[in-house]
């Protein structure tokens, strides 16, 4: 999770972060390189008084400021929509949620089960257990496996909300009357902490989130118990 002075991204936690933190790093550097190429020639111009008499039509030189933007543009947008075609993908998962968003705290649906739904309420500052995080954790968590895929069904019951898990690549906006689509898998064991991206009301700042992921036996003694 984020810290505090904390400049860049969270540590990925899934595959799709690590894809969006390389599509970042690759645009960033991309941006930094005509940035200094700018500064440069911004700085040639002002500090000499020489150029030559046929640099202001030379054809050649049209070419290229007309062919180069366009092939940046193209390094950049190849990767851009792979990672849009990855975060779209979900194939075969193992396990449904259905996340249903209200004012102000969600509803979690593990559809594959029969009667295992509950809600998912920030905890009060004065009932928080030492070591937790205030504003941040919540009463009961959503629980998924390990290096499996989760299908999340993501809506809202009366407003719109964004489900939202920064660590996990996951940003999905839950709209009243819809069901919006997204997966997540996490590799390794953690808990992993977001919010209501969404402004949705008075007390939009105390929905939190928080996704646990626990390897499958610990998982199917966890469904057993909530069962």
């Amino acid at each position: 999770m984020a810290n505090p002075m904390h400049l860049g991204l969270q540590d990925a936690m899934s595959p799709l972060m690590e894809e969006l933190l390389y599509f970042h790093d690759h645009t960033l550097m991309i941006i930094f390189l005509i940035s200094m190429f700018v500064l440069y020639t911004i700085s040639v111009l002002l500090l000499t008084n020489l150029y030559h008499t046929n640099a202001t039509d030379v054809q050649e030189m049209e070419m290229i400021w007309t062919i180069l933007p366009a092939l940046i543009l193209i390094t950049i947008a190849l990767p851009s929509l792979r990672t849009l075609y990855l975060m779209d993908e979900t194939t075969n998962p193992c396990l449904t949620i259905k996340v249903i968003g209200h004012q102000w705290y969600w509803t979690y649906e593990y559809t594959d089960f029969s009667q295992l739904e509950f809600d998912s309420y920030m905890l009060p500052t004065q009932d928080l257990p030492q070591g937790h995080f205030r504003l941040l954790e919540v009463d009961h968590r959503m629980v998924v496996p390990t290096n499996s895929s989760t299908r999340t069904l993501i809506t809202a019951e009366d407003v719109l909300h964004s489900w939202a898990v920064p660590s996990l690549g996951i940003k999905m906006d839950a709209v009243p009357g819809r069901l919006n689509q997204t997966s997540l898998t996490s590799p390794n064991p953690g808990v992993f902490y977001g919010q209501c991206s969404e402004i949705c009301g008075a007390n939009h700042s105390f929905m939190p989130i928080v996704v646990e992921a626990v390897p499958m036996q610990h998982f199917q003694s966890w469904l057993k118990t909530n069962s």
